[in-house]
């Protein structure tokens, strides 16, 4: 399949238009460098064309009930479906994740549209009781109006959907900003789905730009009330700090330092099984990605040999390669910062028990042990292949060592007593922590999100609902109140 240039465009109000920015944004293959299309940058004019064409847009869907936006979600599902092998390809030109990965990715953003089905029919009122004798309470569930979308790179087709999806599904229109190294994928591919699907033009729109070239525009603008953010902490503080000045609500999901946990207990096979794939997902690209494995002292060596060996046999290159499981980072710029991240460490004290060379974007993956406490590297996001193995001394200075970061995102901890998993899940601040499974998951019924740095407020199922429906309450007496005066 070519790569579909014609996307290449931005989607404003049903019509796909050359920006009228002064540069392109090129968008490259990562694995090959090959430039797969330029896109010309929407500019701030641009931004406000397509708020007021959602505003516009979206009186019109709120009223036009249920089983409309029902059936447009529907063959939105089945276009998905129907795209698969060709939104695959996209996907792997565009981000050089492998086949499994891109696979993965498609086959979960259709869940999440079969999920936004259903919130189409989510109960829209509630009738409450009152104090005041013939009075009614109505609490109405509305639309919130129009929600900007700021998506990530890193699963862009699924980060814009399950974000777009829902949004639509309870009645409000979507502006989505995609991430420059994801244009096609986090944004053009999404707006020629639901296009396609029957959306009505206007309520969903997508402006391939930067913020070089529409300064703060995206989120300042009076339309939006929503703003839905994925991406670093430093950018989340800043979107964050602009929205709250505007009184607008925002969903961040941010970076991680997720934890996977190896209790004395566990089965270390699986272990081994869950910790590789928790780490080196997509390169290690993923917020929720384990950048510490924490291992109990009874059986680190144990642990550590099995987990090495299996690091060591990862093959790393082509992502069309069926054998490939470390295809590139996303560029040479983040290859070359994670190189000399490694060295850093290594010369401050670290071990490396596995180390990967760096071929342009393509890093192959590293192990480090014997970090010292309070080593920076313990605190930070790593986004690439680079594993950190951290030992500890029993259950309480697992904990403590976990919760010894600025993010709170995911985690894990593997034991032979589900319920001392549970128990040692609760005693970690963090959004969401799993027994006996990947630190990377997320389910669309289940309420997504993170504490600390990690961002704020929660996606998914009704937590979805939360996000993009706001309350209103209405009264209604029957017959006559008696006033005091």
């Amino acid at each position: 399949m070519s790569f579909p240039s014609e996307l290449a465009r931005q989607y404003i109000d049903g019509e796909w238009l050359t920006g009228n920015g002064a540069w392109d944004i090129i968008d490259f293959n990562p694995y090959s460098g090959e430039k797969l299309c330029s896109v010309t940058v929407a500019t701030a004019a641009e931004v406000d064309l397509a708020y007021r064409a959602a505003e516009r847009a979206q009186r019109k869907w709120a009223v036009a009930g249920a089983h409309a936006r029902r059936a447009v979600l529907e063959n939105a599902v089945r276009l998905v479906g129907e795209r698969r092998d060709e939104i695959t390809e996209l996907i792997i030109d565009e981000l050089g994740g492998t086949r499994a990965r891109a696979e993965f990715e498609v086959r979960t953003a259709q869940e999440f549209l079969r999920e936004a089905v259903g919130q189409t029919m989510r109960p829209s009122a509630q009738l409450l009781p009152s104090a005041a004798d013939g009075k009614e309470n109505r609490v109405y569930r509305l639309p919130v109006g129009v929600i900007g979308v700021i998506s990530a790179f890193n699963f862009p087709f699924l980060v814009t959907m399950k974000t777009v999806a829902p949004a639509l599904a309870l009645g409000n229109a979507v502006v989505v900003k995609p991430h420059q190294n994801a244009p096609i994928a986090g944004g053009s591919l999404v707006a020629r789905i639901f296009e396609d699907a029957g959306l009505p033009a206007g309520l969903l729109n997508v402006l391939i730009t930067d913020s070089a070239e529409i300064g703060d525009s995206f989120i300042q603008h009076p339309v939006p009330k929503v703003i839905s953010f994925s991406g670093s902490d430093r950018v989340g503080r800043h979107v964050a700090a602009v929205a709250a000045g505007l009184f607008k609500r925002t969903i961040l999901e941010l970076s991680g330092n997720s934890a996977l946990v190896v209790l004395e207990d566990a089965d270390l096979d699986h272990a081994v099984r869950a910790a590789v794939y928790s780490r080196f997902l997509f390169q290690g690209q993923v917020s929720m990605a384990a950048n510490r494995i924490l291992v109990d002292r009874a059986v680190e060596e144990e642990f550590t040999g099995r987990f090495t060996a299996a690091v060591a046999a990862l093959v790393s290159g082509d992502p069309r390669d069926p054998g490939t499981r470390i295809g590139p980072v996303v560029d040479a710029f983040q290859a070359e910062a994670l190189t000399a991240l490694v060295d850093g460490a290594i010369e401050a004290g670290a071990t490396a028990l596995v180390r990967g060379r760096t071929h342009g974007s393509l890093v192959e993956p590293t192990v480090l042990t014997g970090l010292p406490e309070g080593s920076p590297l313990l605190e930070q996001e790593i986004f690439g292949p680079v594993a950190l193995l951290v030992p500890f001394d029993g259950e309480d200075d697992a904990v403590r060592i976990v919760n010894d970061s600025p993010y709170g995102l995911s985690g894990a901890v593997h034991t032979a007593d589900a319920e001392r998993g549970v128990r040692f899940a609760r005693r970690v601040r963090g959004g969401m922590f799993h027994v006996n499974g990947a630190t990377v998951q997320d389910d669309p019924a289940v309420a997504f999100g993170g504490e600390k740095r990690s961002g704020m407020g929660r996606l998914n199922g009704e937590a979805a609902v939360e996000a993009f429906t706001t309350r209103k309450w209405i009264s209604v007496q029957h017959g006559r109140t008696v006033f005091p005066f």
